[in-house]
């Protein structure tokens, strides 16, 4: 008995121990509310502003309540605001870049990984480089080039664009992902009889769902969001995606802030439903090697 009492005391945490326990997690809780609070600041003043009159913004200011809910800038931004010309050009050039950057980081990524040949790290390395490539650089060539094939003020650039800046980190993502999987896999499917198209459609491409998940999320909302190739590569409305169609959106005398924020609002609704329905896997796919089998 005694030398069970010994070890159930030894075994129980100490006091002191449980009390710091508690006070370290209340305070990661205390800073995780503080950095969620901070985040969410900027989107909750912009659904405040879509919801007041421009009026009152004027003598209010913008963190103020409204007095009445304005729902009437929505329709106003749905309406007279090109919203659906600017979602549907968005649209059009977020889906063709993701999913053309996301088939081939998938192909490089698989072919470095699992189908190494002579130099293949030399170019997995020149790929990945063109992460660190500042996009600012190439602005005025491609501007030119694009303006004498005669794409400029079309969405081709900003698809080709797209495309070609995402292929690096895609083929990171998937190169890492598929040094994961044993190769006993793709050996045991070859003596099956399988060939590598076979090997990467029906045994690859199910295991990557999370890895592909995670480019998805990512890609769709850097190409949705973005302002600095629509900017530079589109010049008429009928062509504008809806982050540069939000800056365009003026009143007859300032700026239009209410129907800009309706616009916003309602622009930042499709990375949101990207986001939650991937979600369980873009979590899965981001924890990834962090737990070892």
């Amino acid at each position: 008995m005694t030398e069970l009492s010994t070890e159930e005391s030894s075994a129980a945490p100490a006091p002191g121990r449980t009390i710091k326990q508690r006070g370290m997690r209340v305070l990661l809780y205390v800073l995780l509310t503080a950095l969620v609070i901070g985040y969410s600041m900027p989107g909750l003043g912009v659904l405040i502003t879509s919801l007041k009159t421009t009026e009152e913004i004027s003598r209010d200011g913008l963190w103020t309540m409204p007095e009445q809910l304005h729902w009437s800038n929505y329709q106003e931004a749905w309406n007279n605001g090109n919203v659906r010309v600017y979602s549907i050009n968005s649209l059009l050039v977020t889906i063709p870049g993701t999913a053309a950057s996301l088939a081939l980081g998938l192909l490089l990524g698989y072919v470095f990984n699992k189908l190494p040949f002579r130099g293949s790290n030399a170019l997995y390395i020149f790929v990945v480089a063109g992460m660190f490539y500042p996009p600012q650089i190439v602005l005025i060539p491609l501007f030119r080039l694009f303006n004498m094939v005669g794409l400029y003020d079309t969405l081709w650039p900003l698809i080709i664009v797209h495309t070609a800046f995402g292929i690096p980190i895609c083929t990171l993502i998937m190169r890492n992902f598929f040094a994961t999987v044993p190769n006993a896999l793709r050996e045991a499917a070859i003596i099956d009889g399988a060939h590598e198209g076979q090997i990467l459609v029906r045994i690859m491409l199910p295991l990557s769902l999370p890895a592909l998940a995670v480019i998805t999320t990512l890609q769709f909302t850097w190409i949705w969001n973005d302002f600095l190739w629509p900017l530079i590569f589109t010049q008429t409305d009928s062509v504008r995606t809806i982050m540069v169609g939000i800056v365009a959106m003026k009143g007859q005398y300032s700026v239009a802030w209410g129907v800009q924020g309706a616009m916003s609002v309602m622009a930042s609704v499709p990375t949101l439903l990207i986001f939650i329905f991937l979600q369980r896997y873009f979590i899965h796919g981001l924890t990834l090697g962090s737990v070892k089998g």
